[in-house]
């Protein structure tokens, strides 16, 4: 026998072996799948599914549905979206670190982030909650409050005001002061200015706004623990037949008369001074706001928030059918 007929016997036999090997193995798998318990089938098919929604939640895209009214007509109660979660960098766990992105919120992003009000029960119920959460699409939140409504864990606004900024509030309107200008601008002539399409909607009618003074002027009254004078107290009166009251407005009239009747109260001035000097915005944070002006709580009550602490962008409505569509 030749050196090169030894050579190709080897390798036909090496080939053969693999083959033989190759085919043995599939067998016994085969055969172990015949003999599988059918539930344990399920079990592994779901935790499959199960990560690989989790993974796409936590780095990709997170279904959220919106529970209150504050950004209508942007969003309305019920609708569920997805989010984008990567564009901004990606939390590496629920609720703990974050990916870098070198993409920041803009002006005018829908956005979603933590509440700064909102108050932990922990970090494992925090997990937990976010997982079921992530797994069942939105459709069940186990962080719920006494009257079984959804706990507001996660706020979703429009990223208003960025770094630099200046705003003050004028019945309800908002007036903004940017960075390195020293004019004020309507925010409405701002959004003609630049063709933004979302709405701002308003509950209230200008003309209650001198209702809303008297009304606080007249809880002023009360925290001082004097009489209240009839006509304040009517306007008392006509405050509770309003459903969306300005708090903010109602708030600062209080406020004026408290700051003049304890000028040295430095409580009171300051929390005063929010209202007559506006809300600054610093570098690295962003002013979070409602388009439901009115009936949103955001940035007017907790502050800027860090750009950081932003975890996604609104991409577009999936639920119901007839919404379905991007968010502007």
């Amino acid at each position: 026998m030749t050196r090169k007929q030894d050579f190709f016997d080897r390798l036909q036999g090496i080939t053969e072996g693999a083959l033989t090997n190759r085919k043995r193995k599939r067998r016994i798998k085969k055969e172990k799948s015949k003999n599988k318990n059918i539930i344990l089938d399920w079990v592994e098919a779901f935790l499959w599914a199960a990560g690989v929604v989790l993974l796409i939640n936590q780095y990709l895209f997170q279904a959220y549905q919106i529970p209150s009214g504050s950004m209508i007509d942007t969003l309305l109660i019920g609708d569920r979206i997805f989010v984008n979660k990567i564009i901004y960098g990606p939390e590496l766990l629920p609720g703990l670190g974050k990916l870098p992105s070198p993409v920041k919120p803009k002006r005018n992003d829908v956005i979603i982030f933590e509440n700064p009000s909102y108050i932990s029960k922990g970090p494992a119920f925090d997990i937990a909650q976010r997982v079921i959460y992530m797994l069942t699409l939105s459709f069940v939140d186990i962080d719920r409050d006494e009257s079984g409504d959804p706990k507001p864990h996660f706020l979703i606004k429009r990223a208003v005001g960025m770094g630099g900024d200046l705003f003050l509030a004028k019945d309800g309107n908002m007036v903004i002061r940017f960075a390195g200008e020293n004019q004020w601008m309507d925010e409405r002539e701002f959004h003609q200015m630049n063709g933004y399409t979302h709405n701002l909607s308003r509950l209230i009618d200008e003309r209650y706004y001198p209702i809303l003074d008297y009304a606080g002027k007249a809880a002023a009254y009360r925290d001082m623990q004097l009489p209240v004078p009839a006509d304040l107290s009517n306007a008392e009166t006509q405050l509770n037949s309003l459903q969306y009251p300005d708090a903010l407005a109602f708030d600062q009239a209080r406020l004026e008369l408290l700051c003049a009747a304890y000028p040295d109260n430095n409580r009171y001035k300051n929390r005063l001074a929010h209202y007559t000097q506006g809300w600054y915005v610093p570098e690295n944070r962003i002013l979070p706001l409602g388009d439901n002006r009115d009936n949103s709580r955001d940035g007017r009550y907790f502050g800027p928030v860090r750009a950081d602490r932003i975890l996604g962008k609104g991409s577009i409505i999936y639920w119901p059918a007839q919404r379905m569509g991007r968010i502007r």
